[in-house]
């Protein structure tokens, strides 16, 4: 996508990208990254066996964000983080992008992005408001509700209504497992999330790159530089 290579150029040193799957992103030859999920790669091979396996990436670093494991990579450790179409699928996006800016050295760059409904199949579901955002990170939740997949299933799965047998639990169980999203932006909302964030958890930083749904026909991207 030639608006994420825009932002790409904004990259160097070392650090991380964070759910690549088979979708890595580009990087400059100056960059050195290393690869964070939550499984390894035969595992995402096995939740995802429609994809092509040979695009996924070797995991370098194994981990939960919604256990906070992100903080163990140490403070300001990472010149960059990347994180694509990442957030919407936590149960905490708030305490996501306090770690981010944790991990993140003074003046790194955190690149950023989240789906704009409007351009998927969240497209009829409710945006998600800051107040609920808000409660979840103040009641330090760090896993994804029942409630947040029937969501989905009522709007972007809703054959699996049709079938009066049909096994609801089990759905939500495998879309728990292939952390489907929890979590609904537009480019605006977003963009107002991640400025509502400023104060709540006393964060700087100054956008060096933006593209919007409207402009990319799929994402808000942001890329920010940390100023504290």
């Amino acid at each position: 996508m030639l608006h994420r290579e825009k932002g790409y150029k904004f990259l160097s040193g070392s650090g991380l990208e964070i759910g690549a799957l088979h979708e890595s992103c580009i990087l400059p030859e100056v960059c050195r990254v290393r690869y964070f999920d939550v499984v390894d790669r035969g595992e995402a091979i096995r939740l995802f066996p429609t994809l092509d396996a040979d695009l996924f990436v070797e995991v370098d670093v194994v981990g939960d964000i919604d256990k906070r494991d992100l903080r163990k990579l140490g403070e300001s450790s990472q010149d960059f983080v990347v994180a694509n179409h990442v957030i919407e699928h936590v149960a905490n996006p708030i305490a996501m992008l306090e770690d981010l800016f944790y991990v993140t050295r003074l003046n790194g760059v955190i690149y950023l992005s989240a789906p704009d409904k409007r351009y998927t199949y969240d497209v009829e579901r409710a945006l998600t408001t800051f107040e609920h955002l808000k409660s979840e990170y103040e009641e330090g939740v760090d896993y994804v509700t029942d409630e947040h997949y029937l969501d989905f299933l009522r709007h972007a799965g809703k054959h699996v209504f049709e079938d009066p047998n049909r096994d609801i639990q089990a759905d939500i169980e495998f879309n728990r497992a292939r952390r489907e999203h929890a979590h609904v932006w537009s480019t605006e909302t977003f963009l107002a999330f991640l400025e509502s964030c400023k104060a709540l958890l006393q964060i700087e930083y100054d956008i060096l790159y933006h593209s919007s749904g409207d402009e990319n026909q799929i994402e808000c991207l942001v890329v920010m530089n940390k100023k504290s």
